[in-house]
Order: structure tokens, then sequence, then C-alpha cells
């Protein structure tokens, strides 16, 4: 099946500055957010006692606030969950143990609102120090998924394919933790692991198109890189935008239909499978063309010299 024939000759790399344009402002104002109004960290990285109520009918939010907000528990922040009738409340207390917390919360909600008015879902509780351990080791594990693919890609093309593929990656997560940052919602280690499938899926997708590129490499070495680039990712737009597209049907399917606990990270892949199929077009393939022409003439000699000897 294609959608877009794999002779047809988009120029694509034609309108890189255009391009690099627009991904350069997106970042910065990415950058800009998530350095004025910050990531909403969930319980699992700030700490504090989460309690999940469902009231028999709906109640207003603020309602709610003014019934808990009272409680000598700390900051305290509500927010509906799924249906108008159901609440997460965090609060920052954590000490202790976990069923004083629900009780001063149940008690001050049977004042508000009676005892048969509502139920108690879920109560979960995270240490201070625990959720900044969490937080430092999800940092990690993105700076080394990013260090393990700068080498293997480095290994399996060339260091200025591993670069790109580094500063692609770089973009598509800077890009969805700033929406994530625009939205408000909740940044927690189910996302953590919903970013580290973005890296890898959009690096799959960078790979097959860098592939492509050496293959028509070899077949014409005289040519200019910059039709071959083109020429590559026009070979490959078919593929890239198929695989994409289901991709994000069934994401799409699961931010509509799966619920709560699930849309966070249906939304988080959303983003950055759109974010990812288009830094594999329109960044990735690019830089190879920004990288230094000599240095390029330089790997390209050696290559030959190693095939002659």
């Amino acid at each position: 099946m294609e959608i877009i024939r794999p002779d047809a000759s988009y120029d694509i790399i034609g309108k890189t500055k255009l391009f690099v344009g627009i991904s350069t402002v997106v970042v910065l104002l990415s950058v800009l957010l998530l350095m004025t109004k910050g990531i909403n960290y969930g319980i699992d990285f700030t700490g504090g006692t989460l309690v999940q109520v469902q009231f028999k009918e709906a109640k207003p939010i603020g309602d709610v606030r003014s019934a808990v907000g009272g409680l000598s528990l700390g900051d305290t922040v509500i927010q509906n969950f799924g249906s108008e009738g159901e609440f997460l409340i965090r609060v920052e207390k954590s000490s202790g143990d976990i069923e004083g917390v629900e009780s001063v919360v149940k008690t001050a909600l049977i004042k508000e609102f009676g005892k048969e008015a509502f139920e108690m879902r879920r109560t979960e509780m995270v240490g201070p120090k625990v959720g900044a351990d969490l937080r430092q080791k999800a940092l990690s594990s993105m700076l080394f998924a990013l260090i393990g693919i700068l080498i293997y890609i480095s290994f399996r093309f060339q260091f200025r394919q591993a670069i790109a593929s580094v500063v692609a990656l770089l973009h598509d997560v800077i890009i969805t933790l700033g929406v994530f940052s625009l939205s408000g919602k909740e940044f927690t280690l189910p996302i953590v692991a919903a970013v580290l499938t973005i890296i890898g899926y959009s690096l799959n997708d960078t790979i097959v198109v860098f592939d492509r590129i050496r293959e028509n490499t070899r077949a014409s070495r005289r040519a200019e890189l910059s039709g071959l680039v083109n020429k590559s990712i026009n070979q490959t737009l078919s593929r890239t935008l198929l695989t994409s597209g289901t991709t994000l049907v069934a994401v799409l399917a699961f931010l509509i239909l799966g619920g709560d606990i699930i849309s966070d990270v249906a939304f988080a892949l959303a983003v950055g499978i759109v974010a990812g199929t288009y830094s594999s077009i329109y960044v990735a393939s690019p830089i190879l063309l920004a990288w230094p022409e000599q240095a390029r003439r330089g790997s390209r000699s050696k290559k030959s010299s190693t095939a002659k000897a």
C-alpha cells in the first residue's frame, strides 16, 4: 500500500530554512514554558498523599476545595478525574501513616457532604525523598538513552548521523515536555515511560531515512548530497506516513476511549508521534547537510582509500 509514490520529487530540502525556523520557534517556546511555568509533577516526583474520591452525584469542585482546603495538610491540589463527581485530592503532607491522612480528608468530606454521599476509591503516599530520587532517576534514564543512541548510531552509520539523530530526539522530547507544561497535565512515572517510547519510535523513523540515504550515496557517489537526501526522504515518505498514521490512530483511540488512567500516557504518545514524524523528515536529515563540507569529504576519502586497500 502506498499513499505517496516512491519516485515522488517533493522539494523537502529546498524548504529546510522554513522548517528549521518553525522548529526553532517551537523549541524555544517550549523551553520558555518549562522555565517559567514549569512541569506539573505528579505525586510520584513531588511526594505527598493522593486521595481519589467518587461522589454519587456531581459536585462543584469549589465545594470540595472549600471542604478540604482548610485542613492542616500543607498545599492541597484538587482536580476533576473524568466525571464531575470524581476528584483527585493531592495534599503535600506525607508524614505519618497513610490511614491518618485519609481519615482527616474523609472526616472533612463527611462533615460537608454526609457519609453516604461519596466513596473513597484509593489512597497513595510517596515520601519527598523518594519523589526526589524518582525524579533524578527519570532524568538519568532519558540521558542514558540518548547517550546509548549516540554510540549505537555512530557505529552503525557515522558520527554526524548520530549527532543528527540525537538533535532530532531532543527536539521531540523538548516539544513533548513543553506541551505538557502548557496543558498543565501531571507528569508522572508512566509519562516517563511514554517519553522513552517516543525516543525509540522517533529513532526508528530516522534510521530508515538514514539507511536509504546510505544506499543512494553508494549507488550515486558523484551526485550532490542535497539531492540524494531529498530523494531518500521522498522514497521513504509513504512508509513513514503510513507507519505513523496507523500508530497515531491506535493512540488516539486510547486517548478518546481509554479512560482517565491511560489518557495522559496516550496524550504524550500522540504528541511524540507527531513531533517524531516531523523531525525525521524535516530535522534529522537536513542536519546532515549542515555538517561541515570538509568533514564530509574527509569521511568519503577515508572510505575510498579503505576500499582500494
